[in-house]
């Protein structure tokens, strides 16, 4: 009797085999019900089971067009950054152009500076020169026609002895000025 039991409580097979295709069958009907409801655009067919799950669906594809939105700003946003990174990137390459050329330009000027100094200090040794071998009221009188540094640094390039004979020549207050100067010069 045991045996008898066990064997009504046995499933048949050809109606465990229809159950399977049955679960089967319902399942790919389950997902194809997921898969439309994420889908971009809602079919006008499409039933929904109850208020809420139309609500959740209107929901879902609001946001779905707000991040399609934000991402074609932010892409749009991406291009203009880029472009902006592109002229900025140019505008620094003609700075470090422009910055190099400035720095040859200021190198040319202070070696013409250098040049032109050397002149100037050359043409006051000739100068001095000259005055040195003049009689110095002759070249008190001369040096008073100079603007008073000119006159100072030729002075100064002078031997002592000669300069001192021609401020002895000079007037007292002219004397006075360019022996200021004279000083001021040898500081510097």
């Amino acid at each position: 009797m045991k045996n008898r039991s066990n064997k009504h409580l046995r499933p048949k097979p050809y109606l465990t085999t229809q159950l399977i295709n049955l679960m089967i069958f319902s399942g790919m009907l389950l997902c194809c019900d997921v898969s439309e409801s994420f889908s971009n655009e809602a079919s006008p067919e499409k039933v929904f089971s109850s208020v809420e799950e139309r609500r959740l669906h209107a929901t879902i594809q609001e946001e779905r067009e707000i991040i399609l939105e934000e991402k074609k700003a932010i892409a749009l946003k991406e291009k203009e950054l880029k472009t902006l990174e592109d002229a900025v990137d140019k505008k620094l390459a003609e700075i470090d152009k422009k910055l190099v050329e400035l720095q040859n330009q200021t190198e040319e000027l202070a070696e013409l500076l250098d040049q032109k100094d050397v002149a100037e200090l050359q043409k006051i040794q000739d100068l001095s020169k000259i005055y040195e071998k003049m009689d110095p009221a002759k070249a008190a009188l001369a040096l008073t026609g100079l603007d008073q540094k000119t006159a100072a640094e030729i002075l100064a390039q002078m031997k002592v002895k000669a300069a001192a004979k021609i401020l002895d020549s000079l007037s007292k207050q002219k004397a006075t000025e360019l022996s200021k100067t004279f000083s001021t010069i040898q500081r510097e």
